[in-house]
């Protein structure tokens, strides 16, 4: 079973748009042409690349995308629509988007309306047509830089264009966390039988993470990136967690984490969970050239030696030592993971206060699943602790 054909309304709309010229500048000065993709209009952020072949749309949904413009590789995208049960967030994040080759005619059980028209609907400026490989190889050549996307009425003169897309801001210094987070606690409850209550610090959480907690008996409140130490213990916790989001980590608060590990009790963080936490427990963070983005990073447990395909969207990394442990005022601390492609730290275990963490994102949504155990072993912490 396929989505229905579109509509002549449909096409001759796709059409228009394909029609209206558009430019990407990046701030070094190089500018791509193609067509406009998605709203008509400019944008700005950070050029980023994601090199995952499917998921598209749990990418535009990523809270962690949050003032960054993504460039997919795979050269084909839109192919399978949009439906409204993959989102991992109420909106598209993402600032603007990049593809080689859209589809024209969306095909897939599933698709209720064209990703193009969803980027209209949600006024994601966009453009197509362009090198995506090109301009992937110059990122990973230049680093992750500000771009501006105009179309239409917004295109003007290169050099008018290059000077606002210089004076945008920068992601080094950006505190976004709350812009993107939930306002108001809420609770997802536990598939089956309750067995623990987490609290979820939300700095950009993804739907499919409190749900992965769920199926395993876990009763998750979701709290606002400003929520206090009070707050947190208010819904006595057997355990803590600190999602992934975007923004640079070395703006954030360590109060409540650093209050959660001397009370001792049980805390996971994932992506930008895991930069606090080493930033909590005195390790520094500092900006990748141009990052981990996709659904294809390989990381080595070093406990086991496994290699697992993971999921990644990070622009930040924490500088800890590889080898061996340091001492912390929270006892020792070791590296647990680490990615096989440039060895950047993918984890921290603490080894005295029961806490650890990686970089990736093991609820995975749109895969892969490798890393799906470091739910249980976040269940088996916080059993410890009850025993």
């Amino acid at each position: 079973m396929t989505a229905p054909a579109p509509t002549t309304t449909t096409r001759a709309r796709t059409q228009r748009r394909e029609r209206v010229p558009a430019v990407l500048v990046l701030e070094d000065g190089r500018t791509f042409r193609g067509q406009a993709y998605g709203a008509v209009g400019e944008t700005f952020g950070e050029a980023v690349f994601n090199t995952g072949m499917t998921g598209y749309q749990e990418t535009l949904t990523d809270p962690s995308y949050h003032r960054q413009v993504v460039v997919m590789t795979a050269p084909q995208i839109g192919n399978t629509g949009v439906n409204d049960e993959d989102p991992e967030s109420a909106r598209i994040w993402v600032a603007g988007y990049v593809v080689r080759d859209p589809a024209r005619v969306p095909s897939n059980w599933r698709s209720v309306r064209s990703l193009d028209q969803e980027l209209v609907d949600q006024g994601v400026v966009g453009i197509s047509g362009i090198d995506t490989r090109a301009l992937t190889r110059h990122l990973r050549e230049r680093g992750a830089m500000r771009v501006g996307i105009f179309s239409g009425a917004a295109l003007a003169d290169e050099a008018v264009l290059l000077e606002r897309v210089r004076q945008a801001p920068e992601m080094t210094g950006a505190d976004l966390s709350t812009e993107v987070a939930t306002t108001e606690p809420y609770v997802v409850p536990a598939v089956g039988e309750k067995r623990f209550t987490v609290a979820a610090i939300d700095l950009g959480i993804k739907a499919m993470t409190p749900q992965r907690m769920a199926e395993r008996g876990i009763e998750v409140h979701v709290l606002p990136a400003t929520a206090t130490l009070d707050d947190v213990y208010a819904v006595r916790p057997d355990g803590v967690f600190l999602s992934n989001g975007p923004g640079d980590p070395a703006t954030a608060d360590l109060t409540v984490i650093q209050g959660v590990l001397e009370r001792r009790t049980p805390l996971f963080g994932i992506c930008f969970g895991n930069q606090l936490l080493g930033r909590a427990v005195g390790f520094g963070t500092y900006k990748l050239k141009y990052g981990h983005r996709g659904i294809n990073q390989p990381v080595q447990d070093r406990a086991t030696g496994k290699v697992e395909v993971t999921a990644h969207n990070h622009g930040f990394a924490v500088d800890a030592p590889l080898e061996g442990t340091t001492d912390t005022p929270y006892g020792r601390v070791e590296v647990s993971h680490v990615c096989l492609n440039d060895d950047v730290v993918e984890g921290l275990r603490l080894l005295d206060t029961p806490a650890f963490s990686v970089q990736y994102h093991p609820e995975a949504a749109a895969g892969p699943h490798d890393a799906a155990y470091l739910f249980d072993r976040f269940v088996e912490l916080m059993e410890g602790q009850r025993a």
